[in-house]
């Protein structure tokens, strides 16, 4: 599989909203960074239709079908293969990848950044909860600390994560090192009229780029232009974008299928029918097995932070997309007695966590359910 890197920059502040309607006297407008993978998705079809001169209305009651881009009902070849925050050091962009949920990020009493990691503990069948898994994770310290937040991993870091090693202190970015947030008053439009609507102020919440740092995007199906520029998120704001060649870390498939256990992480948020439960997994309490696309084993644990909401706008449909409860980026499962061999593991990661027909061709093309393994 051909994966074209783009490296995103952007021009100016960035208007990256959530799902939460705002607009109302008084509301927030809050951002998401890193924004979801159908972000970039759109921005790049758009500036492919531009660069075809497609005409925008034609493309979108369906009359132009693209072979690369489909139709807005039938996306065609064009898919997001991964999509995270990075930045460019001494010349070459590093992708920053989000810190998964069986890591845990604390400072010491001298400030000193602590990395643990969390792991599956079976044998606890005395110990009363309402778990979903035969084993719980469970993070071992010396004593009770409070998390950090908005941590990242180099890509040093994450190949030693996927590789079962500890991730070094070093090897890890705060996210306040890349970008901040700066709030911005707008006023509610009366459409019909074109005028200001009286008292409607709002508050809308931005995120400032620091310079070379950015968002990576993996591109597959399409030809892309060496370099463009993309109506990137709300309001319009621009972004260049520009071909690259990152170092993007992938564990060892051939340790991976004779070691017959790995760890499962979502690159990016999961769109599953059961839930919290990946596509592909059946059964439930001690019995919950995994089978896609040739791997099978055994679920025994898993590490899912609290359910997000995705939407987005339908532009060609001119409505909002239906929101969508999905599993964050960085939830952590743990897979055991695997039977795969390494070919099957490269194609999962390929086709990521999606059935065959595939559940949703156009949440698949916007690069959600992608994956990443690692060893434990």
């Amino acid at each position: 599989m051909n994966i074209t890197q783009v490296f995103i920059e952007p021009v100016d502040i960035l208007a990256l909203r959530s799902n939460k309607l705002f607009g109302a006297p008084g509301s927030f407008g809050e951002s998401v960074v890193p924004p979801w993978p159908s972000v970039a998705a759109g921005a790049l079809r758009s500036a492919l239709l531009v660069q075809r001169s497609y005409d925008f209305g034609a493309f979108g009651r369906g009359e132009i079908e693209d072979e690369e881009l489909g139709t807005p009902m039938a996306p065609g070849t064009f898919a997001i293969t991964h999509f995270q925050l990075a930045h460019r050091r001494a010349g070459t962009v590093e992708p920053l990848f989000a810190a998964p949920a069986d890591l845990s990020m604390t400072q010491d009493e001298q400030g000193k950044l602590e990395v643990r990691r969390i792991a599956p503990q079976k044998g606890l069948s005395d110990l009363k909860t309402s778990a979903a898994t035969p084993a719980l994770a469970v993070l071992a310290a010396p004593q009770r600390s409070k998390p950090i937040s908005g941590c990242l991993l180099t890509a040093a870091g994450w190949r030693d994560y996927l590789s079962g090693q500890n991730v070094k202190a070093q090897d890890v970015v705060r996210s306040d090192a890349l970008w901040r947030t700066e709030s911005r008053i707008g006023i509610a439009l009366d459409a019909s009229q074109g005028t200001t609507k009286e008292g409607a102020l709002f508050t809308s919440q931005g995120a400032a780029f620091v310079k070379d740092a950015g968002f990576l995007a993996g591109v597959t199906g399409a030809k892309l232009p060496q370099a463009m520029t993309l109506r990137f998120g709300g309001d319009g704001h621009a972004a260049t974008a520009t071909q690259v060649e990152a170092d993007m870390p992938v564990v060892d498939y051939e340790a991976l299928a004779q070691a017959r256990r790995c760890r499962l992480i979502l690159a990016t948020p999961g769109i599953f029918p059961g839930g919290w439960l990946p596509t592909g997994a059946t059964g439930t309490g001690s019995d919950l097995r995994f089978s896609l696309h040739g791997i099978e084993g055994r679920l025994v644990c898993a590490t899912v932070p609290r359910a997000e909401t995705i939407s987005g706008f339908d532009v060609a449909a001119r409505q909002p997309k239906p929101a969508q409860r999905v599993a964050p980026t960085g939830s952590v499962y743990w897979l055991e007695d695997l039977q795969g061999s390494a070919a099957d593991f490269r194609n999962l990661a390929a086709r990521g966590l999606w059935s065959e027909p595939v559940e949703n061709a156009a949440r698949r093309a916007e690069g959600f359910n992608r994956v990443a393994f690692g060893l434990y």
